[in-house]
């Protein structure tokens, strides 16, 4: 265990939730934030994902190198307001859940067993971990279906029943 900080590069599609863990490294640089978008183009690419826009911060490290591997793949890059963390809400919850699950559980020994467990946590975010905007599914999983058909629930017969005087009700289901 170093004791060194380390800086981890991550996206997240927001209809899908799913999480891509780009790298990790001890001293990020323009140049490698320009590699990791190239490396996340061609992932895209493979997944057959059609992203439009990329939300990022003013984080001086996402040079204008960058914006432009970006915008040759089609993808318009949207910064950030300054000190307005609600602008990309969606990713900084994320990285609460991934602290708070991971790694205030983990001690983490050096970058390459940090890059290990978050593949980890990555794998299990996107296949297994249910998520209220999904309905309950995983990104990686289909949607479940509806929980009961429109034209039965318009059948139900619910009854009415006054209890102590009417304040509450007891309802019930005639079968």
């Amino acid at each position: 265990m170093t004791g060194a900080r380390l800086y981890v590069t991550a996206v997240i599609e927001h209809a899908t939730r799913r999480v891509r863990i780009l790298g990790t490294t001890v001293l990020p640089t323009g140049q490698w934030v320009t590699q990791l978008g190239r490396n996340l183009i061609m992932d895209l690419q493979e997944a057959g994902s059609a992203a439009r826009f990329l939300i990022r911060d003013r984080d001086a490290k996402f040079s204008t190198a960058f914006d432009a591997v970006l915008a040759d793949a089609g993808i318009r890059v949207v910064t950030t307001g300054s000190r307005l963390p609600r602008m990309n809400a969606i990713m900084e919850r994320w990285i609460q859940t991934c602290r708070r699950e991971l790694l205030d559980r983990t001690l983490i020994g050096n970058q390459r067993h940090l890059l290990h467990a978050l593949r980890e946590f990555e794998t299990f975010y996107n296949g297994h971990r249910p998520h209220r905007t999904l309905r309950q599914a995983a990104p990686l999983r289909p949607l479940p279906g509806p929980g009961a058909d429109r034209a039965q629930i318009a059948q139900l017969d619910v009854r009415r029943h006054d209890r102590l005087g009417g304040v509450p009700r007891a309802y019930r289901h005639a079968a």
